[in-house]
């Protein structure tokens, strides 16, 4: 026997633009558009209406019931202007919404409404829907008003959200403020510039707002990482505030034009799909930093995070930066944050931030940022320590005697200190500096976890791995943990790491590198030489990978084979760096226990990064842990054990 389906709520269409009621989506050409909460309900309201006045008291009393706390003027002053960006709609030359001065405004285009799709029976067969008659020009208000709340409803939710759910919002959105939430994810910034070479500004203002905002004390915020998948997404507020673990969410535009920007924002209570905030910033792009920071106090304030005056005060109004500076830091950040063990991607980062440099030499975030890839370049083998601790040590002074005192800063202060200077206490030191100054800075909690688990601190590593993730939920967070586990030497750990890293990123060579370390350090050598190639593919040719494809062979007895790549590397042309203390890893698995030493003492000399990383957990040294010689090494690099 079959039932009539329930009948479903109208498609509002005018132009290439449809507001689907029940999915509660603005589409355009069938693409989902990002415009959520209150903004969407308030074009619900005026799409009910078209060509006919809806009074901001009308508005009023629909969307802010009467003892609700909240600036209502500045308020739908906003959702206003977050509709016209989304529809590239103009105040002064309008297409679809008309400002009536002190009265209200007018949606102008037309509109249709469109029947709802039948909808299969209980037997499969399609049942017959009413089609509803057109929409009349002057709609009786009291119709309107029962149109609009159930408008409003399907908008919160889903369309099969009942009674007691609707009273629960209601009850909700009447409260005077939002409960402090214990965490936020600002998804990426909307480019409505019209220009696509604009993404690198939207993403990377994002990037800096979540830096401002991961000084906040009490306020979790997610990493950069996880939040960029979210870009341009259709998913439901309700949906990523599951993924992300958090209570709030933090979206909006940024529009350049000549030399202003301007950013739209709101502040969403996510779970719940309700507006909490919206604010729109205008500001020449000198002031930019300023324009983050207000941003950022503003949050602050509407969470109910209550800062301390020093906090006030670094959140307060910054210097100015040249807008060419800024573009060329934000490149540079781009390269930085997301190819930052490749070489050629890691030196267009140093060239941009050298750019931002010359063209503002007051401009501590450059600094920062030169430093942070110097480091990595040095790390990675792609430049000599010679002549990158140079440039890295007075690019993060420069930045912190400019008042440029971040998060960042230390934990680059902090791994300059612990893998260059050797000078544990004053690593320390900065760490626990960095977590004071940025306490929801996600790559600092994930460096910290490497120091202590160097240190063979191993519940406190873990801990530190735990909160990193906390804050980098959406992002796969193997190769950190495979890097603690190699410094535990917690090889089973190691491997079930890796294997989760390869699973979710097949090309990251990092992944496979360490997926080859767990199974030769288990024994399971043969297992380990194809991970090593892998890595050396698709790193093109790192020569970690390489040195310990080189070792698995000698430790096999495939001496012709190591050897081969130790000559390879040897001769390698001149203006390449070539680490002393990887060739030193192959000796030692070749049995030529004196070379190695001799080449672990050039690696002294020069300050080798790889020395303080590998040496106290590298298992590719296990052969030479008996000399003497060794225990002279840990010390001189301030192992404390």
């Amino acid at each position: 026997m079959s039932r009539t389906a329930p009948s479903a709520a109208p498609v509002l269409r005018f132009d290439n633009f449809e507001l689907d009621v029940c999915a509660g989506e603005l589409r355009k050409g069938g693409v989902k558009l990002r415009l959520q909460g209150q903004p969407l309900q308030v074009l619900a309201i005026l799409l009910q209406s078209p060509g006919n006045l809806v009074t901001r008291e009308e508005l009023r009393n629909q969307l802010w019931p009467a003892d609700t706390f909240v600036d209502f003027d500045h308020s739908l002053h906003n959702a206003i202007a977050r509709i016209r960006e989304t529809l590239r709609d103009s105040a002064q030359t309008p297409s679809y919404i008309e400002t009536l001065p002190r009265r209200g405004y007018r949606f102008i285009a037309p509109v249709e409404e469109v029947p709802p799709p039948s909808m299969p029976t209980e037997n499969g067969e399609q049942a017959k829907e009413a089609v509803a008659p057109a929409m009349p020009a002057v709609p009786p208000p009291k119709r309107r008003t029962g149109v609009i709340f159930a408008l409003l409803l399907s908008l919160g939710a889903c369309c099969a959200v009942g009674l007691a759910a609707w009273m629960a919002w209601q009850h909700r959105q009447a409260g005077s403020v939002a409960a402090a939430p214990r965490s936020i994810a600002v998804i990426p910034l909307q480019n409505l510039s019209g220009d696509p070479s604009q993404e690198y500004f939207a993403d990377g203002l994002t990037d800096q707002l979540i830096t401002e905002m991961s000084q906040i004390p009490d306020l979790r915020v997610i990493s950069h990482t996880s939040v960029t998948e979210y870009k341009a997404t259709t998913k439901h507020l309700p949906q990523i505030a599951r993924e992300l673990k958090v209570d709030d969410i933090l979206e909006g535009s940024v529009v350049r034009e000549g030399d202003q920007v301007r950013v739209t924002v709101q502040l969403l209570d996510a779970p719940n799909d309700r507006h909490l905030w919206s604010a729109n910033y205008q500001r020449p792009m000198r002031n930019i930093l300023t324009l983050q920071r207000e941003i950022a106090q503003a949050v602050a304030q509407q969470v109910r995070v209550k800062l301390s005056p020093q906090q006030q005060s670094r959140l307060g109004v910054a210097s100015t930066v040249d807008p060419a500076a800024y573009e060329a830091f934000l490149r540079g950040r781009y390269y930085l944050m997301t190819q930052f063990s490749r070489p050629q991607p890691l030196e267009k980062a140093r060239q941009y931030f050298a750019e931002a440099i010359r063209k503002d030499p007051e401009f501590a975030p450059a600094y920062v940022g030169l430093a942070d890839t110097s480091l990595n370049l040095a790390r990675f083998g792609h430049l000599s320590p010679q002549a990158a601790f140079g440039s890295a040590k007075s690019a993060i002074d420069k930045a912190l005697a400019l008042g440029g005192s971040s998060g960042e800063a230390h934990i680059i202060l902090a791994m300059f200190h612990w893998q260059v200077e050797w000078n544990q206490p004053a690593a320390e030191r900065e760490f626990n500096d960095a977590m004071a100054e940025a306490p929801s800075y996600d790559c600092g909690h994930a460096y910290h976890a490497l120091y202590l688990a160097w240190s063979h601190r191993r519940t406190e590593a873990l801990a530190e791995i735990t909160r990193s993730r906390e804050l980098n939920p959406g992002a796969s967070f193997a190769t950190t943990e495979s890097a603690v586990y190699f410094q535990l030497r917690d090889y089973p750990n190691l491997i079930e790491a890796s294997r989760k890293g390869v699973a979710s990123d097949p090309t990251e060579w990092l992944e496979h590198y360490f997926l080859g370390v767990g199974y030769e350090a288990s024994g399971r050598r043969a297992e380990a030489i194809p991970e090593y190639q892998k890595a050396i593919d698709m790193s093109g040719g790192d020569r970690d990978p390489t040195a310990a494809l080189a070792h698995a062979y000698a430790m096999l007895g495939r001496r012709s084979e190591a050897e081969k790549i130790l000559f390879d590397l040897q001769h390698q042309p001149k203006d390449s760096y070539l680490s002393p203390y990887m060739l030193a890893t192959i000796y030692a698995g070749l049995g030529e226990t004196d070379a190695a030493f001799q080449l672990l003492g050039q690696a002294v000399q020069e300050r080798n990064m790889d020395l303080a990383w590998f040496l106290p957990a590298d298992p590719r040294m296990d052969t030479l842990r008996s000399d003497p010689r060794f225990k002279v090494l840990l010390r001189q690099v301030g192992f404390p054990r």
